[in-house]
Order: C-alpha cells, then structure tokens, then sequence
C-alpha cells in the first residue's frame, strides 16, 4: 500500500484528494493535515465522505511517516513549507503555484519573490503526457494549474511539429470552485451567481505555465463563470508559414500524439449535442477533451479544450501522477467517467 498524507485536506483540492484516494486500491490515508480543524471528522467539511470513512483531521505536528505527500496549499504556504517535508514522505507533490515555473524572475512576475528560488528546478511538471518517463523516479512533482493543463495539452502538438505561428491568444472559463474555499466577496452566490465575470484580462498566471510548455508566447483572459467546477478553453492559433490546418490534418496529428494516453480524448463532431468539448460532463472525472474548429480561408484554428478543474486539473492528475511514480497502473482509482445528464 501507499501511505499517503494530504496538506490542506480541508479544501476543495483536498477533500477531493481524500476522495480519490479512499476509492484508491493501493492506497491508504495516513494523514488529513488541517491545523484550523485538527481533532474534527473529515466528513464535516467533506459530506459526500459520510459512511466513506472515519478520518479525523490532524496537525501538521501530528503527521505519520507517508510515502508521499499532497500539498494542497496557496503557493506562499506551500513554498515554505516543502523543503521541512523531506524527513515525512520520500516524494512530494505539489498542488499549489509555488513550483510550477522553473525561472525565478519569471516566477516573481507572476507569484511574487520566490523564498527558495533555488528550489525550482528540483521539480518536475507532473504532465503525464509528456513527462511520464522523468514521473517514474522525481521525488519532487509539481502539478500544473488547472487551465493551464487544459491549454497545454491542446497547444503542445501544434506546438511540437512547429505548424503554428508562435503567438497565440487563450480565453480561459473557470467555475467557481477555482477560487477555492477562502474565496472573497466576489465569488459569494449573491454577486456571482448570473455573472460572467472577466476577473483577469490580462496576464493569468496560468499563461506563463503553458509558454514554459509550449515554447510559445502566450496571452491568457480568464473569466468565471456561472458553474461551481469545469474548465473550458478556447485557443486562437494560426497557421506557420506553408502549413494548413484543416480539419483532417489536426485531427490526424491529434489521434497520433494522444492515442495511448488513458485520459486525453478528441472529442471534434459535425453533429449531436456535446460537438465540442464541455466541462458539464466531465464532472468528477479525469479526462481531459480536445476539439478544434478550423477556418480553411485563413488558415486559422480554434482549438477548444475542457476538464474538471478538481480532478484532471488538480487532485485526479496528482493521483494519476502518483500511480506512475509508484509503478502502478495509471488509471488506478481513476475510472469514474462521469455523468450524464446533470
């Protein structure tokens, strides 16, 4: 068995850690770390747990030896904290932003001043698609933002065989559950609730994630909308000098870089309801759709990508990551497909 422990097991991220990994054949919950809640059933914060388990959450003090440990914590805490984790668990992996990027400066355009700057570059992107082989043996695994995955796994492709031009524009829609449990005032029910909000024009700093992935350079709006998960991503590329992307060329490139990937589908129909893809059926679930809409008279392309921000954009992609790193089968407490309708 694993023996796992979770940071920040109050959240959202981190209840659905718990949730994962509960349904998880190899895996067992040493640790629930909540210093506001130690001592309380995790099931009081986290009730779709109820008769799942009788975990109590602990403080950090408290924390069983674990073979690996999730951080599902705000990037300053996070940053601080992980270099003290080292004697608990051989293997780390973080949910936070504080170590995604491996450039300082860049890091401090986005986040702020880094305290361990010299801390980044110990970590690897855990971005199973393209990772996977690095996953078997880091000890130290940052995840990916949730639309910042969303984004990369459309672009990269592209990206790779050099068929678009290297600007590239992402309009980004979040539920709020994006914003986690400490949201402000602006993500209560009452002022977001009909609201299409567009909380960050300009530099989300989810746009310096897909550039460090890509290679290209990246402009990122995000918007909330009104839904409490998903992610949905639309993509304005063009076509690279000589190339043309059309529908049968994108769809062929597609098909070859993600065939053997469990959870990455393309998901780009002519007819019926769910055409491209949407986050409102892929809730729970860890699959990440890719689909695109091409413009033959210019040569240009949307590509369109959709996730659960909870799962593939966080707690699902940690735990796929985990089940590489430990050598189990990937899919492994993993295979909830999600539902229709809802």
């Amino acid at each position: 068995m694993i023996r796992a422990g979770v940071y920040g097991a109050s959240g959202y991220i981190g209840g659905e850690l718990l949730r994962l990994l509960l349904g998880h054949p190899e895996a067992d919950i040493v640790s629930a770390v909540s210093t506001r809640l130690s001592g309380r059933r995790v099931d009081t914060v986290h009730p779709n747990l109820r008769g799942s388990t009788e975990l109590l959450f602990c403080a950090p003090e408290d924390v069983a030896d674990c073979d690996v440990i999730f951080t599902a914590l705000s990037p300053s805490v996070a940053a601080e904290l992980i270099p003290e984790l080292t004697g608990k668990a051989p293997v780390v992996i973080d949910l936070s932003g504080g170590f995604r990027l491996r450039d300082p400066l860049v890091h401090a355009r986005y986040y702020g001043e880094h305290p361990r700057p010299e801390l980044l570059t110990e970590f690897v992107t855990g971005w199973p698609e393209r990772h996977r082989k690095e996953l078997t043996t880091a000890d130290r695994i940052s995840m990916p933002g949730c639309m910042a995955n969303a984004a990369t796994l459309a672009l990269y492709p592209l990206a790779a065989e050099g068929l678009i031009r290297p600007d590239v524009t992402v309009d980004g829609r979040v539920g709020s559950s994006g914003s986690g449990v400490s949201a402000d005032a602006m993500n209560l029910h009452a002022e977001r609730s009909g609201a299409m909000r567009v909380f960050k024009p300009q530099k989300h700093r989810h746009e310096a994630e897909v550039a460090q992935g890509t290679g290209l350079t990246v402009r990122m709006s995000a918007t909330g909308v009104e839904a409490v998960r998903g992610v949905q991503v639309l993509i304005r590329v063009d076509a690279a000098d000589g190339v043309t992307l059309g529908e049968r060329e994108l769809r062929k490139l597609y098909r070859a870089y993600y065939a053997d990937e469990p959870f990455v589908r393309i998901v780009a129909h002519k007819r019926g309801l769910y055409r491209l893809p949407e986050p409102k059926i892929l809730n729970g679930s860890n699959f990440c759709d890719i689909g695109f809409s091409t413009d033959p008279e210019d040569g240009s392309a949307v590509l369109v990508a959709a996730l659960d921000n909870l799962v593939k954009g966080g707690a699902g992609n940690a735990v796929q990551t985990m089940n590489i790193r430990f050598g189990r089968p990937e899919t492994l407490g993993l295979g909830f497909t999600g539902l229709h309708p809802v």
